[in-house]
Protein backbone atom coordinates (compact mmCIF):
# COMPACT_ATOMS: atom_id res chain seq x y z
CA UNK A 1 0.00 0.00 0.00
CA UNK A 2 2.24 2.82 0.60
CA UNK A 3 4.62 1.51 -2.18
CA UNK A 4 1.90 2.51 -4.45
CA UNK A 5 1.18 6.01 -2.91
CA UNK A 6 4.56 6.82 -3.22
CA UNK A 7 4.82 7.48 1.11
CA UNK A 8 7.34 6.73 3.30
CA UNK A 9 6.47 5.80 7.19
CA UNK A 10 9.11 7.63 9.59
CA UNK A 11 9.60 6.70 13.05
CA UNK A 12 10.53 10.28 14.97
CA UNK A 13 10.80 10.71 19.61
CA UNK A 14 9.09 13.74 20.09
CA UNK A 15 8.91 15.35 23.77
CA UNK A 16 5.76 13.57 25.10
CA UNK A 17 5.65 10.03 23.31
CA UNK A 18 6.49 8.13 20.12
CA UNK A 19 4.26 8.67 17.43
CA UNK A 20 4.34 8.24 13.73
CA UNK A 21 4.57 10.99 11.23
CA UNK A 22 4.71 10.88 7.37
CA UNK A 23 7.21 12.74 5.56
CA UNK A 24 7.04 12.89 1.72
CA UNK A 25 9.77 12.61 0.13
CA UNK A 26 11.09 13.31 -3.19
CA UNK A 27 13.32 11.23 -4.01
CA UNK A 28 11.69 8.01 -3.69
CA UNK A 29 8.62 9.59 -6.16
CA UNK A 30 11.43 10.23 -8.56
CA UNK A 31 13.59 6.21 -7.91
CA UNK A 32 9.57 4.68 -8.60
CA UNK A 33 7.84 7.28 -11.31
CA UNK A 34 9.72 6.32 -14.13
CA UNK A 35 7.10 8.14 -16.64
CA UNK A 36 6.60 11.29 -14.66
CA UNK A 37 5.91 14.35 -16.84
CA UNK A 38 8.99 16.81 -17.29
CA UNK A 39 6.88 19.44 -18.62
CA UNK A 40 4.73 19.74 -15.82
CA UNK A 41 5.51 21.85 -12.88
CA UNK A 42 3.78 23.33 -9.64
CA UNK A 43 2.84 26.77 -9.89
CA UNK A 44 1.81 28.65 -6.95
CA UNK A 45 -0.34 31.14 -8.33
CA UNK A 46 1.56 33.48 -9.99
CA UNK A 47 4.41 33.41 -6.68
CA UNK A 48 1.95 34.55 -4.30
CA UNK A 49 2.85 34.09 -0.64
CA UNK A 50 1.65 31.18 1.06
CA UNK A 51 -0.34 30.85 4.07
CA UNK A 52 -1.07 27.23 6.17
CA UNK A 53 -3.34 26.81 9.06
CA UNK A 54 -2.35 23.93 11.20
CA UNK A 55 -3.18 22.36 14.55
CA UNK A 56 -4.71 19.34 16.05
CA UNK A 57 -8.10 17.90 14.81
CA UNK A 58 -11.04 20.23 15.62
CA UNK A 59 -9.45 23.67 17.12
CA UNK A 60 -11.13 25.68 14.65
CA UNK A 61 -8.84 25.75 11.49
CA UNK A 62 -11.87 25.49 8.79
CA UNK A 63 -13.76 28.00 10.49
CA UNK A 64 -10.42 30.46 10.53
CA UNK A 65 -9.63 29.44 7.12
CA UNK A 66 -13.57 30.58 6.36
CA UNK A 67 -13.68 33.56 8.18
CA UNK A 68 -10.22 35.06 6.24
CA UNK A 69 -11.90 34.54 2.61
CA UNK A 70 -15.09 35.59 3.74
CA UNK A 71 -16.55 32.48 2.40
CA UNK A 72 -17.66 28.88 3.10
CA UNK A 73 -15.03 27.37 1.62
CA UNK A 74 -13.81 24.00 3.80
CA UNK A 75 -16.43 22.21 5.19
CA UNK A 76 -17.33 23.13 8.71
CA UNK A 77 -18.42 19.69 11.12
CA UNK A 78 -17.67 19.35 14.55
CA UNK A 79 -16.35 15.53 13.51
CA UNK A 80 -12.69 15.22 13.80
CA UNK A 81 -10.68 15.18 10.73
CA UNK A 82 -13.38 16.77 8.33
CA UNK A 83 -10.71 18.25 6.59
CA UNK A 84 -8.77 15.63 5.34
CA UNK A 85 -7.07 16.95 2.13
CA UNK A 86 -5.62 20.28 2.16
CA UNK A 87 -7.61 22.84 0.47
CA UNK A 88 -6.44 26.31 -1.08
CA UNK A 89 -7.74 29.57 -2.02
CA UNK A 90 -6.09 32.50 -3.70
CA UNK A 91 -7.71 35.59 -2.02
CA UNK A 92 -6.60 38.78 -0.52
CA UNK A 93 -6.08 41.01 2.62
CA UNK A 94 -6.25 44.75 1.97
CA UNK A 95 -3.82 44.95 -1.22
CA UNK A 96 -2.04 41.75 -0.18
CA UNK A 97 -2.71 38.99 -2.43
CA UNK A 98 -1.96 35.19 -1.03
CA UNK A 99 -2.83 31.57 -0.97
CA UNK A 100 -4.82 30.86 1.68
CA UNK A 101 -4.28 27.19 2.69
CA UNK A 102 -6.63 25.06 5.06
CA UNK A 103 -4.91 21.66 6.37
CA UNK A 104 -6.09 18.62 7.99
CA UNK A 105 -5.21 17.61 11.60
CA UNK A 106 -1.91 16.64 13.04
CA UNK A 107 -2.78 13.34 15.13
CA UNK A 108 -0.64 10.86 16.86
CA UNK A 109 -2.50 7.42 15.53
CA UNK A 110 0.36 4.93 13.91
CA UNK A 111 -2.28 2.68 13.53
CA UNK A 112 -4.47 4.87 11.44
CA UNK A 113 -3.76 4.89 7.55
CA UNK A 114 -5.96 8.18 7.32
CA UNK A 115 -3.93 9.80 9.69
CA UNK A 116 -0.79 9.31 8.58
CA UNK A 117 -1.85 10.31 5.26
CA UNK A 118 -3.35 13.57 6.86
CA UNK A 119 -0.16 13.98 8.41
CA UNK A 120 1.41 13.84 5.32
CA UNK A 121 -0.65 16.66 3.47
CA UNK A 122 -0.12 19.00 6.19
CA UNK A 123 3.80 18.17 6.53
CA UNK A 124 3.71 18.86 2.58
CA UNK A 125 1.83 21.93 2.80
CA UNK A 126 4.21 23.95 5.86
CA UNK A 127 7.36 23.07 3.58
CA UNK A 128 5.80 25.11 0.94
CA UNK A 129 4.57 27.68 3.24
CA UNK A 130 5.74 31.57 3.72
CA UNK A 131 4.11 31.70 6.72
CA UNK A 132 2.31 29.06 9.26
CA UNK A 133 -0.51 29.51 11.53
CA UNK A 134 -0.07 27.11 14.42
CA UNK A 135 -3.94 27.44 15.83
CA UNK A 136 -4.49 26.32 19.51
CA UNK A 137 -7.70 26.29 21.56
CA UNK A 138 -7.40 28.72 24.25
CA UNK A 139 -9.94 27.19 26.71
CA UNK A 140 -8.25 24.07 26.66
CA UNK A 141 -4.35 25.05 27.15
CA UNK A 142 -1.47 22.95 26.24
CA UNK A 143 -2.57 19.69 24.97
CA UNK A 144 -0.25 16.47 23.68
CA UNK A 145 -1.48 17.08 20.53
CA UNK A 146 -0.24 20.78 20.43
CA UNK A 147 3.29 19.85 21.81
CA UNK A 148 3.25 17.50 18.47
CA UNK A 149 2.23 20.05 16.32
CA UNK A 150 4.59 22.38 17.86
CA UNK A 151 7.49 19.76 17.14
CA UNK A 152 6.88 19.87 13.52
CA UNK A 153 6.79 23.19 12.67
CA UNK A 154 10.27 24.13 14.73
CA UNK A 155 11.86 22.06 11.81
CA UNK A 156 10.57 24.67 9.52
CA UNK A 157 11.63 27.51 7.89
CA UNK A 158 8.28 29.67 7.48
CA UNK A 159 7.41 32.20 9.94
CA UNK A 160 5.38 30.53 12.41
CA UNK A 161 2.15 32.43 14.16
CA UNK A 162 0.48 30.78 17.66
CA UNK A 163 -3.22 31.67 17.19
CA UNK A 164 -5.14 31.44 20.25
CA UNK A 165 -8.52 30.52 19.21
CA UNK A 166 -11.98 30.77 21.04
CA UNK A 167 -10.60 33.36 22.82
CA UNK A 168 -13.92 34.98 23.28
CA UNK A 169 -13.54 36.50 26.85
CA UNK A 170 -11.11 38.59 29.19
CA UNK A 171 -10.86 35.33 31.14
CA UNK A 172 -9.63 32.77 28.18
CA UNK A 173 -7.73 35.36 26.77
CA UNK A 174 -5.94 35.44 30.16
CA UNK A 175 -5.18 31.56 29.54
CA UNK A 176 -3.90 32.03 26.46
CA UNK A 177 -0.80 32.97 27.79
CA UNK A 178 0.49 29.42 28.49
CA UNK A 179 1.12 29.13 24.99
CA UNK A 180 4.33 31.24 25.19
CA UNK A 181 5.55 27.91 26.66
CA UNK A 182 5.84 26.63 23.31
CA UNK A 183 8.68 28.51 22.67
CA UNK A 184 7.26 29.59 19.33
CA UNK A 185 6.48 33.62 20.09
CA UNK A 186 4.27 35.36 22.31
CA UNK A 187 -0.04 33.97 21.03
CA UNK A 188 -2.63 36.20 19.37
CA UNK A 189 -6.04 36.00 20.84
CA UNK A 190 -8.59 35.51 18.17
CA UNK A 191 -11.80 33.81 18.14
CA UNK A 192 -12.53 32.69 14.50
CA UNK A 193 -16.31 32.17 15.01
CA UNK A 194 -17.27 35.58 16.69
CA UNK A 195 -14.43 37.13 14.04
CA UNK A 196 -12.42 38.45 16.92
CA UNK A 197 -8.57 39.51 16.91
CA UNK A 198 -8.86 38.79 13.07
CA UNK A 199 -7.36 42.24 12.11
CA UNK A 200 -4.65 42.17 14.28
CA UNK A 201 -3.53 38.18 13.15
CA UNK A 202 -3.38 39.35 9.39
CA UNK A 203 -1.60 42.45 10.17
CA UNK A 204 0.60 40.77 11.54
CA UNK A 205 1.11 37.91 8.81
CA UNK A 206 0.82 40.26 5.80
CA UNK A 207 4.00 42.01 6.96
CA UNK A 208 5.99 38.65 7.18
CA UNK A 209 5.29 38.31 3.72
CA UNK A 210 7.80 38.10 1.11
CA UNK A 211 7.95 40.12 -2.00
CA UNK A 212 5.57 39.26 -4.76
CA UNK A 213 7.11 39.02 -8.67
CA UNK A 214 3.76 39.05 -10.21
CA UNK A 215 0.03 39.64 -9.30
CA UNK A 216 -1.33 39.67 -12.67
CA UNK A 217 -4.19 37.69 -13.50
CA UNK A 218 -4.08 35.75 -16.51
CA UNK A 219 -7.16 35.27 -18.78
CA UNK A 220 -5.64 31.88 -20.49
CA UNK A 221 -5.77 30.02 -17.75
CA UNK A 222 -7.65 27.57 -18.09
CA UNK A 223 -10.04 26.35 -15.42
CA UNK A 224 -10.07 22.25 -15.46
CA UNK A 225 -12.02 19.89 -13.49
CA UNK A 226 -11.38 16.39 -12.33
CA UNK A 227 -14.78 14.98 -11.58
CA UNK A 228 -16.51 11.48 -11.43
CA UNK A 229 -18.44 8.70 -9.15
CA UNK A 230 -16.24 7.91 -5.84
CA UNK A 231 -13.24 5.51 -6.08
CA UNK A 232 -12.64 6.12 -9.87
CA UNK A 233 -8.91 7.37 -9.23
CA UNK A 234 -9.95 11.59 -9.65
CA UNK A 235 -7.10 12.53 -6.76
CA UNK A 236 -4.39 9.95 -8.42
CA UNK A 237 -4.68 11.45 -11.85
CA UNK A 238 -4.15 14.93 -10.10
CA UNK A 239 -1.01 13.64 -8.35
CA UNK A 240 -0.42 12.26 -11.37
CA UNK A 241 -0.50 15.56 -13.36
CA UNK A 242 1.04 17.54 -10.84
CA UNK A 243 4.04 15.04 -9.83
CA UNK A 244 2.98 15.98 -5.81
CA UNK A 245 0.87 13.85 -3.32
CA UNK A 246 -1.64 17.23 -3.77
CA UNK A 247 -4.57 14.73 -2.97
CA UNK A 248 -4.70 12.13 -0.35
CA UNK A 249 -4.69 9.09 -2.51
CA UNK A 250 -6.64 5.99 -0.89
CA UNK A 251 -8.82 3.72 -1.88
CA UNK A 252 -11.78 4.70 0.44
CA UNK A 253 -14.57 5.79 -1.53
CA UNK A 254 -15.23 9.18 -0.30
CA UNK A 255 -11.72 9.92 0.43
CA UNK A 256 -11.26 13.38 -1.13
CA UNK A 257 -14.25 15.53 1.10
CA UNK A 258 -13.15 18.98 -0.16
CA UNK A 259 -12.26 20.73 -3.35
CA UNK A 260 -8.60 21.26 -4.13
CA UNK A 261 -7.29 23.62 -6.74
CA UNK A 262 -3.78 23.25 -7.83
CA UNK A 263 -2.02 25.38 -10.40
CA UNK A 264 0.27 23.79 -12.64
CA UNK A 265 1.80 25.00 -16.00
CA UNK A 266 2.38 22.77 -18.67
CA UNK A 267 4.20 23.77 -21.83
CA UNK A 268 3.78 27.26 -21.04
CA UNK A 269 0.11 26.40 -20.65
CA UNK A 270 -1.33 27.36 -17.03
CA UNK A 271 -4.24 24.93 -15.96
CA UNK A 272 -6.26 24.83 -12.38
CA UNK A 273 -7.07 22.17 -11.48
CA UNK A 274 -9.80 21.61 -9.49
CA UNK A 275 -9.89 17.51 -7.21
CA UNK A 276 -13.17 17.20 -6.39
CA UNK A 277 -15.31 14.28 -4.14
CA UNK A 278 -17.12 11.78 -5.77
CA UNK A 279 -20.78 12.31 -7.19
CA UNK A 280 -22.95 9.81 -5.92
CA UNK A 281 -26.40 8.39 -6.60
CA UNK A 282 -29.16 10.51 -4.80
CA UNK A 283 -29.84 7.76 -2.73
CA UNK A 284 -26.86 7.20 -1.19
CA UNK A 285 -26.05 11.05 -0.77
CA UNK A 286 -26.24 11.39 2.86
CA UNK A 287 -27.08 14.66 4.99
CA UNK A 288 -23.79 17.12 6.29
CA UNK A 289 -20.75 16.43 4.83
CA UNK A 290 -21.40 14.17 1.82
CA UNK A 291 -24.33 16.54 0.36
CA UNK A 292 -22.15 19.22 0.88
CA UNK A 293 -19.61 18.02 -0.87
CA UNK A 294 -21.65 16.63 -4.23
CA UNK A 295 -22.81 20.48 -4.15
CA UNK A 296 -19.12 21.44 -3.97
CA UNK A 297 -18.15 19.47 -6.92
CA UNK A 298 -21.34 20.41 -8.89
CA UNK A 299 -20.04 24.09 -7.99
CA UNK A 300 -16.80 23.05 -8.91
CA UNK A 301 -17.86 21.99 -12.53
CA UNK A 302 -19.62 25.77 -12.64
CA UNK A 303 -16.89 26.97 -12.08
CA UNK A 304 -14.75 25.02 -14.49
CA UNK A 305 -14.20 25.66 -18.24
CA UNK A 306 -12.93 22.31 -19.26
CA UNK A 307 -14.24 18.86 -17.23
CA UNK A 308 -12.14 15.59 -16.95
CA UNK A 309 -14.86 12.70 -16.74
CA UNK A 310 -13.15 10.17 -15.09
CA UNK A 311 -14.50 6.23 -15.92
CA UNK A 312 -13.53 3.30 -14.55
CA UNK A 313 -12.80 0.60 -17.13
CA UNK A 314 -15.17 -2.00 -14.86
CA UNK A 315 -17.72 0.22 -15.21
CA UNK A 316 -17.99 2.11 -18.48
CA UNK A 317 -20.86 4.00 -19.64
CA UNK A 318 -22.81 3.85 -15.74
CA UNK A 319 -26.32 5.73 -14.87
CA UNK A 320 -23.72 7.22 -12.69
CA UNK A 321 -22.00 8.16 -15.11
CA UNK A 322 -24.65 9.37 -17.63
CA UNK A 323 -25.79 11.83 -14.59
CA UNK A 324 -22.55 13.41 -14.21
CA UNK A 325 -22.48 14.10 -18.07
CA UNK A 326 -25.79 15.49 -17.46
CA UNK A 327 -24.15 18.46 -14.88
CA UNK A 328 -20.95 19.17 -17.42
CA UNK A 329 -23.43 19.38 -20.41
CA UNK A 330 -25.92 21.51 -18.65
CA UNK A 331 -23.95 23.23 -17.03
CA UNK A 332 -22.33 24.31 -20.97
CA UNK A 333 -18.73 23.16 -20.03
CA UNK A 334 -16.33 21.52 -22.26
CA UNK A 335 -15.77 17.96 -21.62
CA UNK A 336 -13.16 15.05 -22.54
CA UNK A 337 -13.82 11.39 -21.10
CA UNK A 338 -10.79 9.80 -19.47
CA UNK A 339 -11.62 6.22 -18.83
CA UNK A 340 -9.02 5.11 -15.99
CA UNK A 341 -7.31 1.75 -15.22
CA UNK A 342 -6.75 1.19 -19.01
CA UNK A 343 -3.62 -1.31 -17.86
CA UNK A 344 -6.72 -3.50 -17.11
CA UNK A 345 -7.93 -3.44 -20.73
CA UNK A 346 -6.77 -7.23 -21.54
CA UNK A 347 -8.09 -8.24 -17.95
CA UNK A 348 -11.29 -7.21 -18.99
CA UNK A 349 -11.04 -7.79 -22.69
CA UNK A 350 -11.57 -4.40 -23.71
CA UNK A 351 -10.83 -2.82 -26.75
CA UNK A 352 -9.98 1.29 -27.13
CA UNK A 353 -12.69 0.71 -30.40
CA UNK A 354 -15.06 -1.25 -28.61
CA UNK A 355 -15.07 0.75 -25.19
CA UNK A 356 -15.48 3.79 -27.79
CA UNK A 357 -18.86 2.44 -29.52
CA UNK A 358 -19.87 1.54 -25.79
CA UNK A 359 -19.52 5.12 -24.86
CA UNK A 360 -21.14 6.68 -27.94
CA UNK A 361 -24.16 4.58 -27.72
CA UNK A 362 -24.16 5.20 -23.99
CA UNK A 363 -23.53 8.99 -24.08
CA UNK A 364 -25.18 10.24 -27.53
CA UNK A 365 -25.42 13.48 -26.51
CA UNK A 366 -21.59 13.72 -25.99
CA UNK A 367 -21.11 12.47 -29.71
CA UNK A 368 -18.77 15.96 -29.51
CA UNK A 369 -16.39 14.49 -26.53
CA UNK A 370 -12.66 13.02 -27.12
CA UNK A 371 -11.76 10.05 -25.22
CA UNK A 372 -8.88 9.36 -23.45
CA UNK A 373 -7.75 6.20 -21.84
CA UNK A 374 -5.09 6.26 -18.95
CA UNK A 375 -3.82 4.72 -16.15
CA UNK A 376 -3.39 6.90 -13.53
CA UNK A 377 -1.55 4.76 -11.13
CA UNK A 378 0.77 3.90 -13.63
CA UNK A 379 1.20 7.27 -15.18
CA UNK A 380 0.11 6.20 -18.77
CA UNK A 381 -1.79 8.36 -21.08
CA UNK A 382 -1.57 11.40 -18.90
CA UNK A 383 0.71 13.51 -21.25
CA UNK A 384 -2.18 13.10 -24.13
CA UNK A 385 -5.23 13.90 -21.59
CA UNK A 386 -3.21 17.21 -20.59
CA UNK A 387 -2.70 18.05 -23.92
CA UNK A 388 -6.69 17.07 -25.44
CA UNK A 389 -7.62 19.10 -22.26
CA UNK A 390 -6.14 22.20 -23.63
CA UNK A 391 -6.77 21.84 -26.51
CA UNK A 392 -10.74 21.37 -25.79
CA UNK A 393 -10.20 24.60 -23.69
CA UNK A 394 -8.86 26.10 -27.41
CA UNK A 395 -12.16 24.85 -28.91
CA UNK A 396 -14.26 26.17 -25.72
CA UNK A 397 -12.43 29.89 -26.10
CA UNK A 398 -12.91 29.87 -30.03
CA UNK A 399 -14.20 32.88 -31.82
CA UNK A 400 -14.89 32.17 -35.62
CA UNK A 401 -14.25 34.55 -38.31
CA UNK A 402 -17.40 36.21 -39.46
CA UNK A 403 -17.44 36.02 -43.13
CA UNK A 404 -16.01 31.87 -42.73
CA UNK A 405 -19.11 31.44 -40.13
CA UNK A 406 -21.39 33.24 -42.72
CA UNK A 407 -20.03 31.15 -45.72
CA UNK A 408 -20.33 27.91 -43.40
CA UNK A 409 -23.89 28.18 -42.25
CA UNK A 410 -25.65 29.93 -45.72
CA UNK A 411 -24.01 27.00 -47.62
CA UNK A 412 -26.16 24.58 -45.03
CA UNK A 413 -28.95 26.53 -45.32
CA UNK A 414 -28.68 25.95 -49.17
CA UNK A 415 -27.94 22.38 -49.00
CA UNK A 416 -30.76 21.49 -46.84
CA UNK A 417 -33.93 23.67 -46.16
CA UNK A 418 -35.57 24.47 -43.01
CA UNK A 419 -38.72 22.12 -43.07
CA UNK A 420 -42.21 23.57 -41.41
CA UNK A 421 -45.23 22.86 -40.26
CA UNK A 422 -46.65 26.34 -41.30
CA UNK A 423 -47.64 28.01 -45.05
CA UNK A 424 -44.54 30.25 -44.16
CA UNK A 425 -41.28 28.98 -45.02
CA UNK A 426 -38.36 29.93 -42.81
CA UNK A 427 -35.59 31.64 -44.19
CA UNK A 428 -31.92 32.38 -42.45
CA UNK A 429 -31.05 36.10 -43.12
CA UNK A 430 -27.40 36.03 -41.09
CA UNK A 431 -26.10 34.87 -38.39
CA UNK A 432 -22.95 36.01 -36.03
CA UNK A 433 -21.02 34.79 -33.47
CA UNK A 434 -21.61 36.87 -29.91
CA UNK A 435 -19.56 35.36 -27.63
CA UNK A 436 -17.34 31.91 -26.34
CA UNK A 437 -16.83 29.92 -23.48
CA UNK A 438 -19.09 28.08 -24.72
CA UNK A 439 -19.29 29.81 -28.32
CA UNK A 440 -22.56 31.44 -28.61
CA UNK A 441 -24.27 31.98 -31.93
CA UNK A 442 -27.10 34.24 -32.90
CA UNK A 443 -29.05 32.96 -36.46
CA UNK A 444 -31.87 35.24 -37.83
CA UNK A 445 -34.37 34.04 -39.46
CA UNK A 446 -37.87 35.16 -40.19
CA UNK A 447 -39.90 32.83 -37.90
CA UNK A 448 -37.81 31.27 -34.74
CA UNK A 449 -40.68 29.17 -32.88
CA UNK A 450 -40.47 26.81 -36.18
CA UNK A 451 -37.36 25.58 -36.24
CA UNK A 452 -37.25 22.11 -35.02
CA UNK A 453 -34.32 21.03 -32.86
CA UNK A 454 -33.05 18.16 -35.69
CA UNK A 455 -32.30 21.51 -37.88
CA UNK A 456 -30.72 23.06 -34.76
CA UNK A 457 -28.30 19.33 -34.64
CA UNK A 458 -28.25 19.76 -38.85
CA UNK A 459 -26.34 23.24 -38.28
CA UNK A 460 -24.37 22.26 -35.13
CA UNK A 461 -23.05 19.70 -36.87
CA UNK A 462 -21.74 21.72 -39.76
CA UNK A 463 -20.11 24.22 -37.99
CA UNK A 464 -17.91 21.37 -35.63
CA UNK A 465 -17.45 19.58 -39.12
CA UNK A 466 -15.72 22.58 -40.32
CA UNK A 467 -14.22 24.55 -37.52
CA UNK A 468 -13.76 21.59 -35.17
CA UNK A 469 -15.14 22.52 -31.46
CA UNK A 470 -14.38 19.20 -30.32
CA UNK A 471 -15.22 18.49 -26.39
CA UNK A 472 -17.01 22.18 -26.46
CA UNK A 473 -20.33 22.79 -26.34
CA UNK A 474 -22.19 24.75 -29.00
CA UNK A 475 -25.19 27.77 -28.20
CA UNK A 476 -27.83 28.66 -31.08
CA UNK A 477 -29.81 30.96 -30.49
CA UNK A 478 -32.74 31.82 -33.36
CA UNK A 479 -33.78 35.15 -33.34
CA UNK A 480 -36.78 37.00 -34.98
CA UNK A 481 -34.90 39.66 -36.97
CA UNK A 482 -33.40 41.08 -40.14
CA UNK A 483 -29.83 40.83 -40.48
CA UNK A 484 -28.42 43.05 -43.43
CA UNK A 485 -25.18 41.67 -44.53
CA UNK A 486 -22.04 43.52 -44.70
Amino acid sequence: MHNQLYLIKLKTDYTVKKVYSLIYSQNQIKSLTQTKLANIELNNSISLPVISIIGRPNVGKSTLFNRILGQRTSIISQVPGTTRDRVSSKTNWGEKQFVLTDCGGLVENPDDLMADLVNDQVTAAINQSDVVIMLVDANDGITPGDLLVADVVRKIKANVIIAANKSDNEERSQLSYVFNELGLGEPIQISAYHNLGIESLMSKIVSLFPPVQNTEEDDTVCNLSIVGRPNVGKSMLLNSISGSERSIVSPVAGTTRDTIDTLITYKNNNILILDTAGIRRRGKISHGIEKYSMLRTQNAISKSDVSILMIDISEIGTNQDSHIAGYITESLKGIVIAVNKWDLSDKYGITEESATKLLKRNFKFLHHAPICFISAMNNTGIDNLINTSINVFGEYTKMVPNLDLKYVIMNSVSAHQPSTSGRKAVKVYGVKQVSSKPPSFVLYVNNPEEIHFSYKRYLENALRNEFGFEGSPLLLDFRKNYYKSK
